[in-house]
């Protein structure tokens, strides 16, 4: 991807903030592929690449093989995000494999990873040497389209204080390596061992002139070719014309990813359109919480509006705000997947349960992505005790 800063150049001003219609999005998601009968990492990228009609545009290899990334279209609501990566699983569960939607692969033994052949992948193993070795990790990605420069920066100052909320929320990586880690999402300790200055949560920057100024120095510093290589949790993305917040876990659940990504777009769209406030929360408080929500999910009480306060209490206070927030029908409706998170619990506390009854294997199961005939049948099913 050509990014803003070049080696030792400052970034250009040009952008697409502003192009397309304001505060659409979109989303992607990384899911693994598997074998169909041991559920262990299929290096079959390239297979599946091959055979998938919707090609690269759509349909997209990752840096690790036996990764997949499917994009949607740039849409109005995450209702219809949802229907066009419920599509893309069909697509490529149709070439042979098995989607594993986890933010890492409970079992993988640790080091077993192989990067795929590219120019940037391999710049990026260069870069990261063996912190990308140790197990590949999958994000949940929603992009927003902001009107313009400045509202994109107040709009990723504005959510730093929603991250710990949304990793939270979308926890759903409590194993790896066949153990379980006591955390909630090991996938963001794995993504936070990148560099500090280029993984988790950006200080709150001035305006955009301060949010360049600020990728140009962290690039020259590494080293590295323009700010699509700092994956901080939320990031301006000027090439896109968007607002990136990528601190979500993969889910299993299509119901759990329209209602984290109407989440993370309804708080965009506030962020964007409220007034600044008077200050933002120091970047050492934020990081803290941040920590606490990954370890324990949404069991976490975390540091908010300066007082410490139980995540769920946190989530319906965002709640309120995404509601007034939301520009489509479907948005507000998909928001009640929230509460329906807080109740029957995360993707990581479906896996423990299922760790508790049958051990890594069916761990395994819990995290693989039926297919549509299967998710229907079980959707259709009656209740026990009915007639």
């Amino acid at each position: 991807m050509n990014g803003l800063v070049a080696r030792g150049r400052r970034p250009p001003a040009d952008h697409r903030f502003g192009i397309d219609v304001p505060f659409q999005l979109g989303v992607e998601e990384e899911l693994l592929l598997v074998h169909p009968e041991s559920f262990a990492m299929e290096p079959a990228t390239e297979h599946v690449l091959a055979k998938v009609p919707s090609g690269a545009m759509r349909i997209r290899g990752e840096l690790s093989e036996g990764m997949i990334e499917l994009v949607s279209d740039v849409v109005p609501s995450a209702h219809e995000a949802v229907e066009i990566l419920s599509d893309l699983r069909e697509e490529v569960l149709r070439t042979g494999v098995e989607l594993l939607g986890s933010g890492l692969h409970p079992s993988a033994p640790f080091g077993a990873v192989v990067h795929r052949d590219g120019s940037r992948y391999a710049e990026i193993g260069a870069d990261t040497r063996g912190l990308l070795r140790m197990t590949p990790h999958c994000g949940l990605h929603v992009h927003v389209g902001m009107p313009d420069p400045e509202s994109a920066v107040r709009a990723c100052n504005g959510m730093h204080r929603w991250i710990p909320l949304l990793q939270a929320l979308s926890a759903n990586s409590p194993f790896w390596h066949g153990r379980d880690s006591g955390l909630a999402s090991a996938r963001t300790v794995i993504a936070y061992s990148m560099p500090r200055s280029r993984s988790g949560i950006p200080r709150a920057f001035r305006d955009y002139a301060d949010y360049l100024a600020t990728a140009e120095r962290i690039c020259r510093a590494a080293s590295v070719r323009d700010y699509t290589m700092i994956w901080w949790d939320v990031r301006p993305h000027p090439k896109f014309g968007t607002l990136e917040v990528r601190c979500l876990d993969a889910q299993t659940r299509l119901e759990d990813v329209e209602a984290l990504a109407a989440l993370t777009h309804c708080l965009v769209v506030h962020e964007a359109t409220a007034a600044p406030p008077h200050s933002h929360p120091p970047s050492e408080v934020v990081a803290e919480a941040s920590f606490c929500a990954l370890r324990d999910g949404i069991a976490a009480w975390i540091e908010f509006d300066g007082r410490r306060r139980p995540i769920a209490e946190i989530a319906r206070e965002a709640l309120l705000l995404a509601h007034s927030a939301a520009l489509e029908p479907e948005s507000a409706r998909a928001l009640d997947g929230v509460e329906r998170i807080l109740a029957a619990g995360t993707g990581a506390d479906r896996q423990r349960a299922a760790w508790a009854t049958g051990g890594i294997p069916a761990v395994l199961r819990t995290v693989t992505i039926p297919r549509r005939k299967e998710r229907m049948r079980v959707a259709s099913a009656p209740l026990v005790g009915t007639a």
